[in-house]
């Protein structure tokens, strides 16, 4: 039983050890996100731990040494485990010159005390959905249908009848700067988001891979909404979604998502998952700079899932304590003003 890095045989068939994992695996953990991510600036590194397939994001950061974030991972579905693998974890990456390492496993917010209690600090989130909605795909897609709320399902019958039809499209450049001009125009005023490059090689990737896919609805031979969607494993991710401001079409974008989840029903799903929303104590509030992405995704599901987030095992105590205190900061700084992204 030990913690090393993978073999290559392990890290060609990265993916179906990640699905293994006792969380089912997580498209955020795959082979393909951490070679996206490489083109930002990280270095992927797949280490097994004992069974358990971590993948491993480094930056290298001057003075301070090196930080490894671990996207949505370790894989584990408990407390108990979790403290295993970071005990294993964390003897590892201080042989490895490591301060910290930025943890974000799918545990329940209702473990945040016990993970202070075990000297885990609590750091800014990366991956922008420590909540989220999902919906159980499982059962026949008529009854998921019928089980949804109404006002989904209206939605999706008014659509059908209006003419709105949705396609399966290839990721070509043509198709990527239409979705990144959508996406633009979309997130005025409610998110941010990376530059074109980032998400054209991003929605590419996946489509090579087998994991990604491309969807634009159209209502009177315009495009008037799309959306990226991933499977891995049973689950699948809605990535990224836009619509045109002026809405012609109502209805437009609930038809897009319910053509997507027949999509992963397809590809043996079981659970979709809309990735990200407000906390469920933050979901009805108008105020929440999210509400209107929540009130959309709540449409499929009234429940939230609210996950712990990111935390730090802190590796180098002093390190640490300065990197939070301004480091982390400055490194935030320096990277959006010579690369105009976000730092992680």
């Amino acid at each position: 039983m030990t913690t090393r890095f993978a073999t290559q045989p392990e890290i060609d068939d990265w993916n179906n050890l990640v699905i293994a994992n006792p969380d089912g695996g997580n498209v955020f953990a795959s082979y393909e996100f951490a070679m996206q991510k490489e083109t930002g600036g990280y270095r992927a590194h797949f280490i097994m731990v004992d069974d358990l397939a971590v993948t491993v994001l480094e930056k290298n950061v001057p003075t301070f040494g090196k930080l490894w974030y671990l996207p949505k991972g370790p894989g584990v579905k408990s407390t108990k485990d979790l403290w295993i693998v970071l005990d294993k974890l964390g003897l590892f990456a201080k042989q490895h010159g490591v301060f910290a390492i930025r943890i974000e496993p799918e545990l329940s917010r209702s473990q945040q005390p016990t993970l202070a209690r075990h000297g885990l600090i609590k750091a800014r989130p990366i991956i922008p959905n420590p909540s989220t909605i999902t919906l159980d795909i499982s059962n026949d897609l008529n009854k998921v249908l019928l089980n949804m709320p109404q006002k989904s399902r209206h939605a999706i019958r008014r659509a059908e009848r209006d003419g709105v039809t949705v396609e399966l499209v290839e990721a070509s450049h043509e198709n990527c700067q239409i979705m990144f001009d959508l996406l633009a125009e979309t997130a005025e005023g409610q998110f941010g988001i990376r530059n074109y490059e980032y998400y054209r090689t991003f929605w590419q990737r996946f489509e090579t891979a087998g994991l990604g896919q491309l969807f634009f609805a159209y209502h009177d031979k315009q495009i008037v909404a799309g959306a990226y969607a991933m499977t891995y494993g049973t689950k699948s991710t809605y990535k990224d979604g836009a619509s045109i401001r002026k809405r012609t079409a109502y209805g437009a974008s609930h038809l897009l998502q319910w053509r997507i989840i027949e999509w992963a029903k397809s590809r043996d799903v079981k659970i979709h998952d809309f990735c990200g929303s407000p906390p469920s104590d933050e979901i009805n509030n108008p105020d929440h700079k999210h509400y209107g992405i929540g009130l959309f995704k709540s449409s499929f599901n009234k429940t939230v899932t609210d996950y712990i987030g990111c935390y730090d095992l802190v590796i180098n105590p002093t390190k640490h304590k300065i990197w939070i205190k301004f480091g982390e900061k400055v490194a935030h700084r320096l990277h959006y003003y010579k690369k105009h992204d976000s730092y992680y």
